[in-house]
């Protein structure tokens, strides 16, 4: 694919804003993938870094309206699988695909609007309210020569009310906690319309009522919206809770694959991890010790 990133580290956000804006004003009224198979899949999928191998033999089908958590230590090969995954990085071998074809020559603006990445925190250098930041998600639809239109509005005040932050769209986006600024990442990428919502380190710096509010606001948009939800967490008792599929990568592999309790048995956290896996089993849910409180 032209432009696309072999070795080098990029924004996956800043990649998906970054489209070409010849297109349609709005999603598509259903949803492609409905019904079908994975939407995302990897097979085969390995990366290599001059003589080193950071990833191999990855094979992972993600299905529509799944809730999928990717765990794993410090350079385990996480974010690059998610990059590969996002097409913003081109694998050495293997493919990805997107509704069964493959990511590679696929139009940006097309995988845009199918695909939204939350990327971690960065400070604006300017200011830019609330209303503002989210309504970049809609850049996929706008047409070149033409403002935005009722639907791109209508996408922008949508993904606000359903991000719970309608009341604060005139605010500065800087002047947001880490929290507040967290869901208007959130709400941009819901405005960009697609059906796949990809978050890497979604919880990082949150205070743990946040980190909360955050894994409700994705089981929701996964289990009353049908959307696609993967995420990548290092919080492995959060994820626990949060994520009813777990896919385990270590040392380049993906290690395993299925429900929390299996992925994250008590010999294999300790194997990958060296620590007690009590860690990561505590005996009170935070969850429902929060929403009890």
């Amino acid at each position: 694919m032209a432009g696309r990133e072999s070795a080098a580290a990029v924004d996956p956000v800043a990649r998906s804003a970054s489209v070409d804006a010849a297109a349609p004003t709005g999603p598509p009224a259903v949803d492609p993938a409905a019904g079908s198979g994975s939407v995302v899949a990897a097979r085969g999928v390995g990366v290599r870094f001059g003589s080193r191998w950071v990833l191999r033999g990855a094979d992972l089908a993600i299905g529509a309206g799944e809730r999928v958590c990717i765990v794993g230590p410090n350079g385990a090969g996480k974010s690059t699988l998610l990059r590969c995954l996002t097409g913003v990085l081109q694998p050495t071998e293997g493919t990805i695909e997107m509704d069964g074809a493959p990511v590679t020559g696929t139009d940006r603006r097309r995988l845009a609007r199918r695909l939204a990445v939350v990327g971690g925190d960065g400070q604006l250098p300017f200011a830019m309210t609330v209303e503002e930041m989210v309504a970049l998600g809609r850049i996929p639809w706008l047409h070149p020569w033409q403002g935005p239109t009722a639907t791109d509005d209508a996408a922008v005040v949508g993904a606000m009310v359903r991000t719970g932050i309608l009341d604060m769209r005139t605010r500065d986006v800087r002047t947001l906690s880490l929290g507040e600024r967290q869901l208007v990442r959130i709400a941009m990428a819901l405005a960009q319309g697609g059906r796949i919502l990809v978050l890497d380190e979604p919880t990082v710096h949150l205070d743990l009522r946040h980190q909360v509010a955050t894994m409700e606001l994705l089981a929701r948009l996964s289990d009353e919206e049908g959307m696609t939800v993967l995420a990548v967490l290092h919080d492995l008792a959060l994820a626990r809770e949060s994520f009813p599929r777990m896919v385990l990568v270590d040392q380049g592999r993906l290690l395993a694959d299925g429900p929390p309790a299996s992925v994250l048995a008590p010999d294999r956290v300790r194997e990958v991890y060296g620590v007690d896996p009590r860690y990561v089993t505590p005996a009170v849910g935070r969850m429902g010790a929060l929403q009890a409180g």
